[in-house]
């Protein structure tokens, strides 16, 4: 079997059409040794298939902006249906499967290809970071598998454009491309909400369970801690320590994180404005929530809207 990674024997930035009628094309693109992407944007009355049969340990991410695809691991005969408008992380430790783009609707869908050799360049003396727990994932006998998926958020849709336009670049494509890819995982690979596997006591499970369930319930207006501690059956002291131990972030980092994810997924719907966005996900003030906006993604939320 071939590497996906190693079968080109030019190791710089290239740029390959995999398939090219009209305005429809099929786009892989080596960006550096251990990344690649597919830009795919078709308009076809048939089915179209792409197989990948490989011995790579890698994961991939695809974000299906318009129609749906399908994923057949010959593997395992699993299947996996891909749905509009929304992204999914998964891994595999070897490939034989095939990506279906289904016909009589227009395609548009993104994949970035990132090999365990790549991501283990960034590894983290944090076991219990998602940059970690992905590359020991890798490592294990997996064909494929689903890590994750969710809606697809404008900070995603922003940064895959960016990514695909570093083609066009004159200077520095290979650079741009991998720094915006880099930044699109970063992204990515932060939404997992893994919880530490160590040894917990079930009191301590509880609590930090139903602490979180609340918060996810009332994200906008959350209780007090001495309010959430008295809802959970504990006092607030123990409320924080369990919360951290089991979710390795404080609870008001994790309402931030909450309220932030819903905001970039409301950031694609054009009826609401800046400031709506920011009243609906729980800031009285858009001034506040666009710097703590900027401040976490790198771009305001109004430049994220005006981009889409």
């Amino acid at each position: 079997m071939d590497s996906f990674f190693f079968n080109i024997t030019d190791r710089r930035y290239k740029i390959t059409e995999l398939f090219k009628y009209q305005k429809q094309h099929v786009i892989r693109v080596d960006i550096s040794n251990g990344l690649v992407f597919f830009d795919i944007s078709l308009l076809l009355k048939e089915n179209k298939t792409l197989n990948l049969k490989n011995i790579d340990r890698m994961n991939f991410i695809v974000s299906v902006g318009q129609g749906s695809c399908l994923i057949k691991d010959n593997l395992t005969k699993s299947s996996f249906s891909l749905a509009e408008h929304c992204t999914y992380l998964f891994a595999s430790s070897r490939q034989d499967m095939e990506i279906t783009i289904e016909g009589a609707s227009k395609a548009e869908i993104f994949i970035l290809f990132v090999s365990d050799f790549f991501i283990k360049r960034y590894l983290s003396d944090n076991a219990f970071e998602p940059i970690n727990f992905l590359y020991k994932k890798l490592q294990e006998e997996v064909s494929l598998e689903l890590i994750h998926e969710n809606a697809t958020d404008a900070l995603s849709l922003y940064l895959i454009d960016k990514i695909v336009s570093a083609k066009h670049s004159e200077k520095m494509s290979s650079m741009i491309s991998e720094h915006r890819a880099i930044e699109y995982m970063i992204h990515r690979f932060s939404l997992l909400d893994l919880r530490v596997t160590t040894e917990h006591t079930a009191e301590e499970i509880d609590i930090a369970a139903k602490a979180k369930s609340i918060i996810l319930r009332d994200f906008q207006t959350p209780p007090s801690i001495i309010e959430l501690a008295r809802l959970c059956g504990t006092n607030d002291f123990k409320l924080k320590k369990f919360f951290k131990k089991i979710y390795q972030t404080t609870i008001y980092a994790y309402i931030q994180k909450t309220r932030l994810e819903k905001a970039n997924l409301l950031l694609r719907e054009h009826r609401l404005s800046v400031a709506e966005i920011a009243n609906e996900v729980g800031y009285k003030h858009q001034g506040h929530f666009s710097a703590i906006f900027f401040k976490t993604y790198g771009v305001y939320p109004k430049d994220l809207k005006n981009s889409l």
